[in-house]
């Protein structure tokens, strides 16, 4: 969705909003982004997989390959937005694999939990291949090596995220913040960067114009990963007892203020009877010091850059749209 908006031009968006608080929801901003767009952004629609109007329309756009009919270039777009979730997708299906030599009987059958298994990687792959498939019939080598790279860059990004700590049963990881944004960037915010800047390349902009797509893709995903790793420590409906990551943004900074072998003797002050981790302790102690301001000030700071970024088009709906989005997830109050 957000490059089918960079791509669409319009009137009257005047400039863009700053990082107020106040405003509408994720929920509320995403819809008014497919109003403009045009259509549902998920694949997964049912309304969309169920609809022989839309698919029979869908068959006879794809005879257009190949040819220079000028509705050729929306179709790519949207192409090029469905081969994006479809990457997206199937690395959150294989991410749904688990590791059976941790699983207890309260888990469920083991032989259930090996076939869930053997379906996420045959789903994955299954979408993947699709998603190659259609990615080479756009036609466009740039296209395909920046989507390529960016299916390489998840690869990269996924061995990271699993790679288990030099320390034996260490549950955190010894990184700084610069490591994690690098991570994050590779896990989260390359396909969407990348995708950005190919929406540029399929429109035929500039290089100079799909740079600035390509940040403002970069720095909105990473505003959105922050916005999620924050959300145990702000949102009030949390549950005190409610997991998260030792390795999210807040306790990453934590750790930096702190000292690594102080937030170790907090972990394990927080370890009860069989290594359990009480939660509610570490979030409090998180909480206390600079970790959530910190990773807040940081969510911010790319919201802004990915706002700036957007300076650089033209006032349209579609850039108050991307505008919205962005102040979406930066807003804490």
């Amino acid at each position: 969705m957000w490059a089918a908006l960079l791509r669409r031009g319009g009137r009257g968006a005047g400039g863009l909003r700053g990082l107020a608080s106040g405003g509408p929801s994720w929920s509320q901003v995403v819809s008014e982004a497919e109003k403009i767009v045009g259509y549902p952004t998920s694949f997964m629609s049912l309304r969309c997989l169920l609809s022989d109007e839309l698919s029979n329309i869908a068959m006879q756009v794809r005879k257009l390959v190949g040819t220079k009919h000028p509705l050729l270039d929306t179709a790519r777009q949207r192409s090029l937005a469905e081969i994006t979730e479809l990457i997206h997708t199937a690395f959150l299906v294989h991410r749904g694999i688990v590791n059976i030599g941790e699983l207890k009987s309260c888990d469920g059958p083991l032989k259930d939990m090996q076939f869930g298994n053997k379906m996420a990687v045959l789903s994955g792959d299954f979408l993947l291949a699709n998603a190659c498939t259609s990615l080479a019939q756009l036609q466009n080598t740039k296209v395909v090596e920046l989507i390529s790279s960016a299916i390489g860059d998840l690869v990269q990004g996924i061995y990271y995220e699993n790679s288990k700590s030099s320390e034996e049963n260490c549950l955190t990881d010894d990184i700084s913040i610069s490591r994690w944004k690098e991570q994050v960037f590779l896990s989260h915010s390359a396909l969407l960067a990348k995708s950005c800047q190919a929406a540029m390349e399929l429109a035929k902009h500039s290089a100079e114009i799909q740079d600035v797509a390509f940040q403002y893709g970069k720095h909105m995903s990473m505003s959105h990963k922050l916005h999620s790793d924050l959300q145990p420590f702000v949102k009030e409906s949390s549950s005190d007892t409610m997991a998260f990551s030792l390795n999210s943004a807040p306790a990453v900074l934590h750790q930096e203020f702190l000292g690594r072998e102080a937030w170790i003797k907090q972990i394990r002050e927080a370890q009860g009877k069989g290594n359990i981790v009480d939660y509610k302790k570490l979030r409090e102690a998180i909480k206390a010091g600079k970790g959530v301001t910190s990773a807040i000030d940081l969510c911010r700071c790319h919201g802004n850059r990915a706002l700036a970024a957007l300076e650089r088009f033209p006032p349209s709906e579609a850039r108050a749209a991307l505008a919205n989005i962005v102040c979406t997830v930066t807003r804490f109050s």
